[in-house]
This record gives C-alpha cells, structure tokens and sequence, in this order.
C-alpha cells in the first residue's frame, strides 16, 4: 500500500478526535451544530468541485445522495447524544460501526479477513473499556448511549456506501455532494424541530472549526482512503478517535481517564495494527 492511504487515515483520525471536544464547548441545539457544520463545509467544497467541472454518472449522483443522508442522520443522532452522557461514552458507542460495517460488508461481497476481524473484536473490546464507567443503566444518559449507537449503524452506512462509491467514482465531487446533501436535510429538519435557525454567536468559531477540522479534513480524508480500503478496515482506523477524544476531554474538560479507560486505550491500538496490518504493507 503506498504512502497516500496511511497518511489519510491518520489525518483523518487526528482530524476527527477534535469533533466531541469543540461540539461539547457550542451550546446552540444539537440540529443547528450539525446542520451548520455540514453546510460550512458544503459551501467550500461545492464551488470547488463545479469550478473544477468535475461531475458524477446517475449512479453516482444516488450513491452521493444515499451517502449524505446516511450522514445526516448519523450527525444529528450522535451530536444529540453529546448532550445527554459523557464524550468517552457517546464516542465509544458510535464508533462501533466496524462491527456493522463487517457484519453489511459479509453481504455486499468483500467480507472481512480474519485478522480485520481480530483488529475489530480488539478495538471494539477496548473501546467498550474506555467508557465503561460512563455507561448508564436508565434516565437522560441511557438516551445518550442509544442515540450513539444509532449514529453508529447510520455511520456504517455511510461508508459503505462511500466506498462503493469511491471505488469507482472521483473525490471531489462525492464529498460535495453527499455533504451538501446532508446539510439540506438538517436544515429542514432544523427549521421543522428546532426553534433556533442560526448559531448562538459564541458557537460561530466551534462551528467553523468543526467544518475545517473534523469535516473537511477528517471525513474527506477517510473518503479518500476508500479508493484504496476496505470500509471495515477504515472503520478500524477510526476508532483510533476515542483514545484522542478522551485524552483530549481530560485536558479540556477534566474528565479523568481511569486505569480501565487506559487499558482501553492499549487495547484499541492493538486492534488497529492487527487490523490493518496486512493492508498496511
């Protein structure tokens, strides 16, 4: 594999381990945070990609269609979840798509190898550590923790189908596409559910530094790598962002990371070489 996966995924995943971090410091309702996220970054990534004239077949255009709404939903369930449990919990739970992402692949024909397998069980077992103390049996943070975990399964999606996508079909203007896509549909599910249609003013900077950050340079660069991965094996690298979300949580927020979350960590790590050991070389 050459050099151009390896340093997408690790941007990518640097990229994205800021995203619970800056939607925890807005405080604007949970669908104006992701409806604005995406339609920053739809409105630099559009104009980008029709200056370029770079277009997509009618099969991609569904597929980039398909891709952004699976996205749309996967946003407005997990940034809701942030508001009900912890950032460890809510990024634990979401970012348990490789399990779905394996387990839809199977189906789709490019199942899973046995060490990808592996890299799942380990990561996902160590993921499930790191937040262990933050699961809830009942009340507000129960609502939290399932709303993560569908954001996980529509994330799921949202790979899946980018890499079939990517697979055949040109960067620039998928992503465009399938944010722009999802923007519009939390806009009008902004206007319809929440009372607030822009922003509070001091959520304008968190905002524009999600669209900057975790967005453009996070989720574009795991697109990117689709052309040459597996969906699972990306989903594997991405969940290389609750070691960076917790560490960061404890420098911002001062939520500790315990002795479990730790082995957690190790655990997660571990997960991700093994996985991605054979595509890596």
């Amino acid at each position: 594999m050459n050099g151009t996966p390896r340093l997408s995924l690790l941007l990518g995943v640097v990229a994205v381990s800021f995203s619970a971090i800056l939607i925890r410091l807005t405080h604007s309702p949970s669908l104006v945070v992701a409806a604005w996220r995406l339609t920053l970054a739809a409105g630099v990534l559009i104009p980008w990609s029709l200056a370029r004239g770079r277009g997509l077949s009618k099969h991609g255009l569904l597929l980039s269609l398909l891709s952004g709404a699976f996205l749309a939903l996967h946003f407005s369930a997990w940034i809701e979840s942030l508001r009900h449990t912890t950032v460890a919990s809510s990024v634990v739970l979401v970012t348990t798509n490789p399990i779905f992402v394996g387990l839809f692949s199977l189906a789709l024909g490019e199942p899973p190898t046995r060490p990808l397998w592996q890299g799942i069980g380990l990561s996902t077992l160590g993921g499930v550590l790191i937040g262990w103390g933050d699961f809830a049996l009942g009340g507000s943070a129960l609502w939290g923790d399932l709303l993560a975990l569908g954001g996980a399964v529509m994330a799921s999606g949202y790979l899946l189908v980018g890499r079939r996508m990517r697979r055949h079909g040109e960067l620039l203007p998928y992503v465009a596409t399938a944010y722009g896509t999802a923007a519009l549909l939390l806009l009008g599910a902004m206007c319809l559910f929440s009372g607030e249609k822009l922003p509070l003013r001091g959520d304008w900077l968190w905002i524009g530094l999600l669209a900057l950050g975790p967005q453009l340079v996070g989720h574009t660069s795991f697109n990117r790598a689709l052309r040459s991965l597996p969906a699972p094996a990306v989903a594997v690298a991405i969940l290389g962002e609750p070691v960076g979300a917790a560490l960061w949580a404890f420098l911002v927020f001062g939520e500790g990371i315990a002795p479990l979350q730790g082995v957690g960590m190790v655990l997660v790590l571990l997960g991700i070489a093994r996985a991605l050991r054979v595509v890596w070389l």
